[in-house]
């Protein structure tokens, strides 16, 4: 549960400093989840298990202003993506108008993978890494790129008088480089709608978006990326299934020496997903299936890679933010149309989740 900041004024004022301004008001939230997780690869019969811990807490502050306009903004104090102890990040600006819309400038993201509906999928921290030049998506947004200069509008809902829709639509502005190695986004431009309506008992939700964006290195054939996305969900009682698609191309960073620039081609991805509420008790299946073409910097790329996944998980709400995790994934992955045993084979996670 969050608790609030507030961050009084009074010390500014007893010394004389009554037009100074007031501190915003602030509030943090985080977690820290504890597991063991384990792997058995195809390219072994021997199984091994270690501890999974990750943590978070970021904080949120926001003002608003005389004329309804709140000012929002953040940053983490630990970010569980990361092992960096103490590893800070401040979010960007987000200015939310009187209508509901609102812009978000300065690391702004992208509409493209942000209006997506949410496809369920497992829980916990199971899972098999994977090799790097493995260019196979794994994600509905996996062309999702842009610099940090950029903005980020969203309408409020019901955008055009159309019940249930909204719109989003992003820019991104990089750096006008010359690279003849390294990949990176220069401008960039991102358009998403969520549309949501009701049919008898079930509520259901589309949502899809587009992104293409510049390449900064002038020997690549493909942009940076460009991508299409759709996905939607269907919720019945405490059931919820959903559906999502991706196609496009892109240049891929990092997968060879040095952060060479990597040909994506005819990539796609498809994501199934389904979510069952029982009591303190939910249940997750998803799936994972995506396929790519890759090749150097520019030359077409030949090679296939995919990736394959099912899993599976259960969580139990212990009590008020504590949720025990049961989870199960079995991956297949292949390089160049060759499997990789040493990045293939199930693992499992069981855990649980402290969240305040």
């Amino acid at each position: 549960m969050k608790k609030e900041l507030l961050i009084a004024s009074a010390l500014t004022a007893s010394f004389g400093l009554a037009g100074v301004a007031e501190a915003a008001t602030a509030s943090f939230a985080g977690n820290a989840r504890n597991g063991v997780s384990g792997s058995d690869l195809d390219d072994t019969t021997t199984a091994s298990y270690s501890a999974s811990q990750q943590a978070s807490l970021t904080f949120s502050v926001s003002e608003t202003t005389d004329s309804g306009v709140k000012w929002a903004t953040g940053f983490n104090i630990m970010d569980e993506n990361t092992s960096d102890v103490g590893a800070s990040s401040a979010s960007g600006l987000t200015l939310t108008f009187t209508d509901g819309s609102s812009l978000q400038v300065i690391e702004a993201g992208n509409a493209y993978g942000a209006m997506l509906a949410t496809v369920p999928s497992a829980s916990g921290e199971q899972g098999i890494t994977d090799i790097t030049s493995n260019v196979a998506p794994t994600g509905l947004d996996f062309a999702d790129t842009s610099d940090n200069v950029g903005i980020d509008w969203r309408s409020a809902a019901d955008f055009g008088g159309i019940e249930g829709m909204t719109l989003g639509v992003s820019a991104a502005f990089g750096d006008d480089g010359d690279a003849s190695t390294t990949s990176t986004a220069e401008t960039s431009y991102s358009v998403g709608v969520t549309y949501t309506t009701s049919a008898g008992d079930t509520a259901v939700t589309v949502g899809g978006g587009f992104i293409n964006a510049d390449d900064s290195n002038n020997t690549t054939l493909n942009d940076k990326a460009d991508s299409v996305a759709v996905s939607g969900t269907a919720v019945t009682g405490d059931l919820t299934v959903g559906v999502g698609y991706a196609s496009g191309s892109m240049i891929a960073s990092g997968n060879a020496a040095a952060d060479a620039a990597t040909e994506v081609d005819s990539a796609s991805v498809t994501t199934f997903g389904a979510k069952y509420v029982s009591g303190d008790m939910t249940f997750n299946i998803g799936m994972v299936d995506g396929e790519a073409k890759d090749g150097a910097a520019g030359s077409d790329g030949t090679n296939t890679d995919t990736h394959e996944s099912v899993s599976a998980s259960i969580d139990y709400a212990v009590a008020a933010g504590v949720t025990a995790t049961l989870g199960y994934t079995d991956v297949s992955n292949q390089d160049e149309g060759v499997s990789k045993t040493a990045n293939s084979g199930s693992s499992w996670y069981i855990g649980a989740n402290v969240s305040f």
